[in-house]
């Protein structure tokens, strides 16, 4: 369906969720999302290059249209570049979400079919067709950023990615390729809030989050959710280069790279390490599967600028319920 409106059952509530362009739109403020992403929603992606151009250079550095083109342009080039014929042998090829996403699951020991699949900040979509070829399972991903929703269903429907390649400045070259989508019919793409994320607990046998721990309000909360919505036993991969901002994080929600006078020293991975043993710290309903402390993941920006980050990987469990267990909470989820 590429539009509709869906209504919740419950008679108090009758809150209608957009689908638009194929993509639900299942947050809890409906009207501030629009609001807030309403350019991202209502932007065209039938111009020409030559005015795509035109526009760009209108619209000067800073605007909207520059800023998502910018971030698109790094995102799709590094989660579908792989398969862009035009693109050159580079030091820092495309491709490091994907080999990042891979040793993760590998920390997990091949048990990956325990239930259906969430991909939370699944950006572009190359994490969650990931997921799809690595198990038997329906995918979800899910993801606040429209835009970037709309080429990741562009990329399952279509079979295609099309997207404005920085150069330099505002210069862009439009890209325009075939991507191999294996298993379409177990993948699909929503706009979801990774705080608010609209599922029972116990619903999903694995879930990713690739760089996305140090992008929400409340990395601690996000953990807990993760415990809550896993199958007792099931899987789930984390990354994360603990590239902390206040614009996504207050200080205080941070793990680690704070409070250096603190026991830990301010470091992050041992922070992080408790909150993943049971008995250490905050219960999360996740135990350490395996990590790996160093991945390196590069981020292209323009032709002669790379962002090179060192991402924290780790495999997490799900914990067991028992009696005198963990008992994941249910409360907004």
């Amino acid at each position: 369906m590429q539009e509709g409106i869906l209504h919740c059952p419950e008679p108090l509530c009758r809150q209608e969720y957009p689908i638009i362009d194929g993509i639900p739109v299942i947050v809890p403020d409906v009207a501030k999302y629009l609001a807030d992403y309403l350019w991202h929603v209502t932007a065209r992606d039938d111009l020409s290059a030559p005015i795509e151009s035109l526009l760009g250079d209108a619209a000067g550095p800073n605007s909207a249209f520059d800023s998502t083109r910018y971030h698109l342009s790094s995102y799709v080039r590094d989660h579908w570049g792989t398969f862009d014929p035009l693109e050159a042998p580079s030091a820092h090829p495309p491709g490091a979400m994907v080999r990042c996403l891979n040793a993760g699951l590998d920390l997990l020991d091949g048990d990956l079919d325990r239930g259906p699949a969430l991909d939370i900040g699944c950006s572009v979509g190359r994490s969650s067709t990931t997921l799809a070829e690595r198990t038997s399972s329906l995918v979800l991903g899910v993801d606040l950023n429209f835009s970037m929703l709309r080429v990741a269903r562009r990329a399952l429907i279509g079979g295609q990615v099309v997207y404005a390649r920085r150069r330099i400045g505002l210069v862009y070259d439009r890209r325009r390729f075939a991507v191999p989508i294996e298993h379409p019919d177990r993948l699909d793409f929503w706009a979801c809030d990774a705080m608010a994320l609209p599922f029972a607990a116990r619903q999903f046998g694995l879930v990713s989050g690739m760089n996305v721990l140090d992008c929400v309000p409340d990395p601690r909360g996000l953990l807990i959710a993760i415990g809550a919505l896993l199958v007792p036993g099931g899987g789930g991969v984390l990354a994360t280069p603990y590239d902390w901002s206040t614009q996504a994080t207050l200080p205080l929600g941070w793990i680690g790279g704070h409070s250096q006078r603190g026991a830990m020293d301010g470091a992050t991975e041992p922070q992080l390490r408790a909150l993943l043993t049971p008995g250490q710290g905050p219960a999360t309903g996740l135990r350490l599967a395996g990590e790996i402390t160093d991945f390196p993941w590069h981020v292209r920006l323009h032709d002669r600028s790379t962002v090179v980050y060192s991402s924290h990987v780790v495999g997490v469990r799900a914990e067991m319920v028992a009696a005198g267990g963990f008992e994941p909470p249910t409360k907004g989820l």
